[in-house]
């Protein structure tokens, strides 16, 4: 399975393994690397800067030919930690950066200089030939499939749209649980696919066996949006206790969001919020519970480890 993407990163299936808040690490990517795929980890998976370069350590200690890793960065105003975050990754070294929320001009520049690849989230035409011309290595085009924070628009149109239009490789997010999947996003004229959803359920992964069941027990139609995570549309599975809390905003929230003044710390409080709830629901069992997910959970039947995840994914 050659393209463009295995090229960039020396690996043999072009296909990175998304980095997931609160469920991506380094047990998960060293699998990953060691079938044969790209793994990523967000930066802010890791609460200090030295757990952050102990996981950059132990990646490179493990990586294997055919492997490739990388780490994700949330570049907006709202990371505090982005900054001493892209400096560490500089300093200590990675494969890839994919950066997402904000201008990747800082990242790029700085990642270059020390020989790191960046990738850069989209999800339109317009903003992938803004990363384009400050010099990203590839964009990865978040559809409306994904899961998180997606995109609005088909994977089918969105991948046609920047592989036509762009010089840089696209690599296509959301939609892909299984091999044909991987082979539609390919024939829209995608070079890779970045897949996130189906491992969650993975023995690898460092999430409750909960979070993990309910990827095997729920499917595409149980997935929905809920404003309540971070303020911005986000899918989760549709759990009885997120039936409960409903998914729009609070009518407080919606008053302050429309205070130009008050907004960015109405989004930033909304968003440390939700956060500290949704870690809890993945690290413990507990009722409440809000799992990230997208509708690609379609094709997960059981809990396997990584390797057997990448299997099915490319035979």
């Amino acid at each position: 399975m050659e393209t463009k993407l295995t090229q960039l990163l020396n690996i043999k299936y072009p296909i990175i393994q998304a980095p997931m808040f609160l469920v991506s690490n380094v047990a998960m990517v060293t699998e990953g690397m060691k079938a044969g795929v790209a793994g990523c980890i967000p930066a802010l998976n890791y609460r200090t800067l030295e757990e952050l370069k102990a996981a950059i350590k132990q990646l490179k200690a493990n990586k294997v030919e055919g492997g490739s890793f990388g780490f994700n960065l949330i570049v907006n105003k709202s990371n505090i930690k982005y900054k001493d975050q892209l400096r560490v990754l500089c300093e200590e070294g990675c494969d890839f950066i994919i950066t997402s929320l904000g201008s990747p001009e800082e990242t790029i520049n700085q990642a270059h200089k020390a020989g790191i690849k960046v990738f850069c989230d989209v999800t339109d035409l317009r903003f992938a030939k803004k990363v384009e011309q400050l010099g990203a290595d590839a964009a990865i085009a978040v559809n409306n499939q994904a899961g998180g924070h997606r995109g609005n628009i088909s994977p089918q149109e969105l991948t046609n749209q920047l592989s036509k239009a762009l010089s840089i490789p696209v690599i296509s997010a959301g939609g892909v649980g299984c091999k044909a999947d991987i082979d539609t996003m390919l024939s829209y004229g995608a070079e890779g696919v970045s897949v996130g959803s189906p491992f969650i359920a993975s023995v690898e992964a460092g999430v409750t066996d909960e979070y993990k069941q309910a990827c095997v027990d729920y499917g595409a139609e149980d997935i929905i949006m809920t404003e309540r995570i971070s303020g911005t549309p986000c899918t989760v599975i549709n759990t009885p206790y997120v039936q409960k809390i409903g998914t729009k905003q609070t009518w407080l929230e919606r008053v302050l969001n429309k205070n130009k003044k008050l907004k960015k710390w109405v989004k930033m409080i909304r968003f440390s919020i939700g956060m500290k709830a949704t870690e809890k629901a993945a690290k413990k069992a507990t009722y409440k519970t809000v799992w990230v997910a997208g509708p690609s959970i379609e094709h997960t039947k059981e809990i396997l480890p990584i390797k057997d995840i990448v299997s099915n994914l490319t035979k």
